[in-house]
């Protein structure tokens, strides 16, 4: 983890935030800032909100059917629900690594090659080095550098949310959002993947949704708690989990419920 992360500025700023599924209010009123080149963990009982808010930071919740957004979002000072927005663009820019692995059912080199090329990137020597630099990245280059004519399909679930990990990593993105990355994966995997975002980290702002009290103070910064649409609390990780505000906080990390 990073230290003194108070010198940290703020990437994503949220202000009274609310977001409705049709006449259902699902968050209310959240209001904080995620720092850059932080690990945020969002963390709250199934159902509370957290990834709700996850997918508002790159408007994944827009391919949902009446859904409403209120209150202000803002990456680097530019809001997010305007309408002058490119939605592409702001996806490219903040990444999504989901709870279950979904490589493409192509082979290892072009589950990466895919948001390069569709981004305009044809040039064979350029999607080359953006392959090996993004596999690099995940730590997955020298597992799978032999193979790369070969299905992802056939990679172990580690490896796989690795390789999605670096598909996410290939389009230069500058937020990496990450939806519970580990709740499927073994013991071994889990702690491959928090290393890697340990590692990430130097270089991205990354926001993590888990159910996992230990994986939160492990490799989070910041931690938000959440609890049936509202935040509970927000602060320095630290300090949440030795010393909560709020006794509902302490509650929950404690397991007294959720």
């Amino acid at each position: 983890m990073n230290t003194s992360s108070n010198t940290f500025p703020v990437k994503i700023k949220t202000n009274d935030l609310c977001f409705f599924y049709g006449a259902t209010q699902a968050l209310f009123n959240i209001s904080l800032e995620i720092k850059a080149k932080q690990v945020t963990a969002l963390i709250g009982p199934s159902g509370c909100g957290k990834s709700t808010f996850l997918r508002i930071l790159n408007r994944m919740n827009d391919i949902i059917d009446g859904t409403k957004v209120q209150g202000y979002v803002a990456l680097d000072g530019q809001e997010l629900y305007k309408s002058s927005t490119d939605v592409v663009q702001l996806r490219k820019t903040v990444g999504m690594v989901f709870q279950k692995s979904n490589p493409f059912p192509k082979s290892i080199f072009d589950n990466i090659a895919y948001g390069p090329r569709i981004h305009g990137v044809s040039n064979k020597t350029q999607l080359n080095e953006l392959v090996e630099k993004s596999l690099r990245r995940a730590f997955l280059w020298d597992e799978v550098k032999d193979r790369l004519s070969q299905n992802a399909m056939g990679l172990s679930g580690g490896q796989q949310q690795r390789l999605c990990i670096a598909r996410a990593l290939a389009v230069g993105p500058e937020v990496i959002l990450m939806d519970e990355p580990t709740s499927a994966l073994d013991p071994r995997s889990t702690a491959g993947i928090e290393d890697l975002i340990r590692d990430l980290v130097l270089d991205y702002t990354i926001v993590i949704v888990t159910h996992n009290m230990q994986q939160a103070s492990r490799v989070s910064d910041d931690t938000a708690f959440f609890y049936e649409g509202k935040l509970i609390e927000f602060g320095e990780t630290r300090q949440v989990f030795t010393n909560p505000a709020q006794k509902q906080t302490e509650d929950y990390i404690t397991g007294r419920f959720g």
